[in-house]
C-alpha cells in the first residue's frame, strides 16, 4: 500500500512543477482537455479489446495523468482538489453498496443495480430523474444501452428476455413496411427502433453491444483487407473484379480465420 501511495504521490508532484513551470501545461484547461481525454479513453477502450495488459496499463496512466490535471486546476480555481476528488468516490461508493457496508442483504448482482439505481434516485432530495445521469455526448449505441440499463435498474424491463425477440421482429416488420412506402424519414425512425430493439436483446443476454459490433468491424476489416492483398498479388484491382471473384478470396480469409483459431 505504501509503495502504491508514494507512486501517486509523485504523480501530484510532477503535476504541480509541470503546471507551474511547462508552457503547454501552464496553458492547459477544463476545456482544451476535454477532447483529449476522449481520446485516451477511447485509446483503453481498443487496448481492452486487443487484450493488450501492457497497452491497458498505459492508457490507464494517461487517464490518471488527465483526472490528476483536472483536479489541479480545480484546485487553482478554488472549487476543489484531488483529495475531494477521492473522497467524494469513496463516500458515493459506501453510500450505494449498503450490502457490503451495512445491513441490506442482496441476493445476486440484478438486486445490487437495482439498489444502485434506487439509491440514485433519493440523491438530490429524490428528485433526480431516472436518465438524468446518462451524457447527452454519449455516442448513440452507447447511450441506448445505459438508457436501457438504468430503466431496467427500476424495474422497467421484460418480464422474460425471450420476449424481446417479438419486439425486435416487431421493429423488423415495421421497417420492411416503412421501406416499401419509400419514405425516407419514416425508414430513418424505423432503424433506430429496429436498433434500439437490438441493442436491448444484447444487454439481456449480457453482450456489451458496442464491443459486439466493434468485434465485428475488425473481422471485416481483417478479411477485407485479406482480399485487397490477395488482389494486388494477382496484379488486379478490386474495382475491376467480379463479386463472384471478390466472394471467393472472402470465403479463403473466413478459412484462413478458422485454422488461425484452430492453432490457438
Amino acid at each position: 500500500m505504501d509503495k502504491k501511495l508514494d507512486a501517486f504521490r509523485r504523480l501530484l508532484e510532477i503535476m504541480d512543477q509541470l503546471r507551474e513551470k511547462c508552457p503547454w501545461d501552464k496553458k492547459q484547461t477544463f476545456e482544451s482537455l476535454r477532447r483529449l481525454t476522449i481520446e485516451e479513453t477511447y485509446e483503453l477502450g481498443d487496448a481492452i479489446l486487443q487484450g493488450d495488459l501492457t497497452g491497458i496499463k498505459k492508457e490507464l496512466g494517461d487517464l490518471m495523468l488527465h483526472i490528476v490535471f483536472y483536479a489541479k486546476i480545480a484546485s487553482e480555481q478554488g472549487g476543489f482538489d484531488m483529495g475531494d476528488v477521492l473522497e467524494g468516490i469513496s463516500e458515493k461508493l459506501i453510500y450505494r453498496h449498503p450490502h457490503i457496508f451495512s445491513d441490506v442483504k442482496v441476493a445476486n448482482d440484478r438486486e445490487v443495480i437495482e439498489n444502485w439505481e434506487a439509491l440514485k434516485l433519493k440523491e438530490k432530495g429524490g428528485n433526480r430523474k431516472v436518465l438524468e445521469g446518462v451524457p447527452v455526448s454519449l455516442p448513440a449505441l452507447v447511450k441506448a444501452n445505459r438508457i436501457q440499463e438504468k430503466t431496467s435498474g427500476i424495474g422497467f424491463d421484460w418480464e422474460y428476455r425471450e420476449q424481446v425477440w417479438d419486439k425486435v421482429k416487431e421493429e423488423i416488420s415495421e421497417l420492411e413496411k416503412e421501406i416499401g412506402k419509400k419514405d425516407t424519414d419514416r425508414i430513418e425512425a424505423e432503424f433506430g427502433d429496429l436498433f434500439f430493439a437490438l441493442v436491448n436483446a444484447a444487454r439481456l443476454y449480457d453482450v456489451d453491444p458496442e464491443a459486439a459490433l466493434e468485434r465485428t468491424n475488425l473481422k471485416f476489416t481483417e478479411r477485407f483487407n485479406y482480399l485487397e492483398r490477395k488482389t494486388l498479388l494477382k496484379g488486379k484491382n478490386l474495382k475491376n473484379m467480379s463479386l463472384a471473384e471478390m466472394d471467393r478470396i472472402w470465403e479463403e480469409a473466413k478459412k484462413e480465420e478458422g485454422s488461425a483459431k484452430n492453432e490457438k
